[in-house]
C-alpha cells in the first residue's frame, strides 16, 4: 500500500500543478496593478548634460570655513550665505581677440590663487570687437561675471591736434634707434589709453576700484584675503609690485611738461606728496631732476576715485596737449607713477609685497622662506626676485615704512645701506602706513 502510494505522488506531476496555480495566481495580480494604475513603466529617458551653468553659481567654502586674514587681523565680511562681500570692484583687462590664450593663463592664475573665493568680475576691453571663440574661451574660466566692451574711437586715434606727418617720422627715428615699441601707433594709442581714457569707460562707471590683469602674466602667491576691501579700509589710493626706470629716449620732455604743470596747478601738488621717489637730488618740483623711476602699471590695484579727480584731468590734459604721447613714446607706467608721487598722500601708495607677479622678464617674488616659501603660500624663486636689482627703484629705500628719504648718500654709502637694509629685512617685523602685515618683515618700500 505504502508502495503503492508513493508511485503516486511523484515530484513531476507535484511540479507540474504548482507551477500552473503560481502562474494563475501572478496573471491575477498583474491585471489587477494595471486595473488600479497603481505600477508604472520606468522612464529611461536620455540624460541631456547643461553646458549653459554658470560658476558663479557653485558655491564657495562655509563662513565658518572660510577665514583669510587681512592686513589688520579682521576677518573679510560674509553674508549670510557664506559669499564675501564685494567691494565695487573689478579686474580689467585690455586684450586682442589673437591674445585669448595668453588672457585665458592670467585668468587662471588670478582664479587660483585669489578669485576662486571671492568671485569678483571681470571686464575685457579691446580695440575692435571681441570674437565669439574669445568670449567662450574666458567667460568659462571666470568665477564671476564676465563684460566686454570696445575703447571708444576717440580713445584710440590721433587727436586734431596732432601733427600725424611730424607724428610717423619721429616713429621712424626712434625705431631705427632700436628704441621699445618706438615705431608702434598701436602701443601708443594702449599708452594714452590707459593714461587718460581707461577709467571713463561707462563699463566702468559702477566701479570703485579696479585692478589691471595683463595677458600672460603670473600670480605666485596665495591672496586669502580682499585687497580691494583692503584698500578702502586702509584708505590706499595707489596699489603696486615692481618698480622699475623707464627708457629715458621715450619720455625726454615729460619731465619738463610735469614742471609746467606743477607750475600752472601748484593746488594739486599734495604737502605730504612722495617726491622722493621720483627726485634724487632733494629739490623741488620745478628744480629738481627726474630719476625714471615709476611702477610697473602692468599690475596696480588703484582707486578710480583718483584718475577721476579734477587734479588727474588737469594732469592728463596738460600731457596730452603736449602731443608727448605721439612725437615720443610717453608710457601709462610712468604717467600714473609721477601723478601719485605728487598729488596722493604717500601713506596712501602701498606696496603689495606678499604678491608674487611676474610679467615677461621681471619679477616680484617675496623672499623670506618661512612666512612664504615653507608655509607653501608662494612658489616662485625668491632668487629672481628683482626688488633690489640696479634696474629696480625698489633697491634705494628704506625699511621705515614710509618712502625712503634721499640723504644725499655717496653711491657706495648708499650700496652698504641697502646690503645692510637687506640683511634686516629677514628679522624684522614691521608696518608700511602705520599697519601691521602678519608675517612678512618691515618692507623696504619707495612709498609707505
Amino acid at each position: 500500500m505504502l508502495r503503492l502510494l508513493a508511485s503516486c505522488l511523484t515530484p513531476r506531476w507535484i511540479v507540474s500543478a504548482a507551477v500552473a496555480i503560481i502562474g494563475l495566481i501572478s496573471v491575477a495580480l498583474m491585471a489587477q496593478l494595471l486595473q488600479n494604475n497603481s505600477y508604472a513603466k520606468p522612464s529611461y529617458d536620455k540624460l541631456e548634460c547643461d553646458n549653459s551653468i554658470s560658476l558663479t553659481s557653485v558655491p564657495v567654502q562655509s563662513e565658518a570655513s572660510l577665514a583669510p586674514v587681512i592686513h589688520d587681523d579682521d576677518e573679510f565680511i560674509a553674508t549670510s550665505s557664506g559669499e564675501p562681500k564685494l567691494e565695487k570692484a573689478t579686474f580689467m583687462m585690455l586684450v586682442r581677440n589673437s591674445e585669448v590664450h595668453d588672457a585665458r593663463s592670467s585668468i587662471r592664475y588670478v582664479e587660483d590663487r585669489f578669485n576662486k573665493n571671492f568671485h569678483y568680475p571681470w571686464l575685457f576691453i579691446n580695440d575692435e570687437p571681441f570674437t565669439s571663440e574669445f568670449v567662450k574661451m574666458t567667460r568659462s574660466l571666470v568665477s564671476g561675471k564676465a563684460t566686454y566692451g570696445v575703447v571708444p574711437q576717440e580713445a584710440w586715434s590721433m587727436p586734431h591736434w596732432i601733427d600725424r606727418q611730424k607724428a610717423e617720422e619721429c616713429m621712424k627715428t626712434m625705431e631705427s634707434h632700436k628704441i621699445p615699441y618706438g615705431g608702434m601707433e598701436s602701443y601708443r594709442h594702449m599708452c594714452r589709453f590707459f593714461s587718460g581714457f581707461f577709467y571713463r569707460h561707462e563699463l566702468l562707471a559702477d566701479y570703485d576700484y579696479y585692478w589691471r590683469v595683463e595677458p600672460n602674466t603670473q600670480l605666485y602667491c596665495d591672496i586669502t584675503y580682499d585687497p580691494f576691501t583692503f584698500m578702502r579700509e586702509k584708505n590706499k589710493t595707489y596699489g603696486f609690485t615692481i618698480t622699475l626706470h623707464e627708457h629715458e629716449s621715450t619720455i625726454e620732455t615729460l619731465w619738463p611738461t610735469v614742471q609746467n604743470f606743477s607750475r600752472a596747478h601748484p593746488e594739486h601738488i599734495h604737502p605730504n606728496n612722495a617726491l622722493d621717489f621720483i627726485i634724487d637730488d632733494q629739490k623741488n618740483i620745478t628744480e629738481g631732476s627726474y630719476n625714471f623711476c615709476h611702477f610697473w602699471s602692468n599690475f596696480e590695484i588703484a582707486s578710480l576715485k583718483f584718475f577721476r579727480s579734477q587734479a588727474y584731468g588737469d594732469f592728463f590734459d596738460a600731457l596730452d596737449r603736449s602731443g608727448g604721447f605721439f612725437y615720443e613714446r610717453w608710457g601709462d607706467a610712468p604717467v600714473h607713477s609721477i601723478a601719485a608721487a605728487l598729488m596722493v598722500d604717500k601713506a596712501e601708495i602701498h606696496w603689495f609685497y606678499d604678491v608674487g607677479y611676474r610679467h615677461q622678464d621681471y619679477m616680484h617674488c617675496p623672499e623670506p622662506l618661512a612666512e612664504f616659501h615653507d608655509s607653501g603660500k608662494c612658489f616662485c624663486n625668491p632668487d629672481q626676485n628683482v626688488d633690489g636689482k640696479s634696474y629696480s627703484c625698489t633697491k634705494d629705500v628704506d625699511i621705515d615704512g614710509e618712502l625712503g628719504a634721499n640723504t644725499g648718500e655717496t653711491s657706495a654709502a648708499k650700496a652698504r645701506k641697502i646690503e645692510d637694509v637687506r640683511e634686516r629685512q629677514r628679522t624684522f617685523l614691521a608696518n608700511v602706513s602705520g599697519f601691521v602685515v602678519p608675517g612678512c618683515y618691515r618692507m623696504i618700500v619707495c612709498l609707505g
